[in-house]
C-alpha cells in the first residue's frame, strides 16, 4: 500500500507546528487511501487525510494525493484557529 503523504508533505506539516510553538505529538495523522486498486491503469493517488489535535479533540479532513494543498489548507484553518 502507497503512502499518500509525501515525505516533504510530512516536513512541511511539522514545520507549521514548529512555527506556532506546538507539540507534533498533539496531531495525529490519518490517511484514508480511495485509490481504485481494482484498476489497471495507473491514475493519480486519491484520498483524504484527517488531521487531530489530541488537546481540543478537534479534526478536520483534507483531499490528498497527486497536486493536492492539504498542507497549505491546514495551516490556514490552523492560523484562524479550527484546532483550537
Amino acid at each position: 500500500m502507497m503512502k499518500l503523504i509525501e515525505p516533504d508533505e510530512k516536513n512541511d506539516f511539522h514545520a507549521i507546528l514548529q512555527a506556532q510553538h506546538l507539540d507534533a505529538g498533539d496531531f495525529e495523522l490519518h490517511e484514508i487511501d480511495t485509490t481504485d486498486p481494482k484498476t489497471d491503469e495507473i491514475f493519480a493517488l486519491t484520498g483524504f487525510v484527517t488531521v487531530s489535535r489530541k488537546s481540543s479533540e478537534r479534526k478536520k479532513q483534507y483531499p490528498i494525493g497527486d497536486g493536492s494543498i492539504w498542507v497549505a489548507e491546514f495551516e490556514r484553518d490552523l492560523l484562524q484557529g479550527v484546532f483550537n
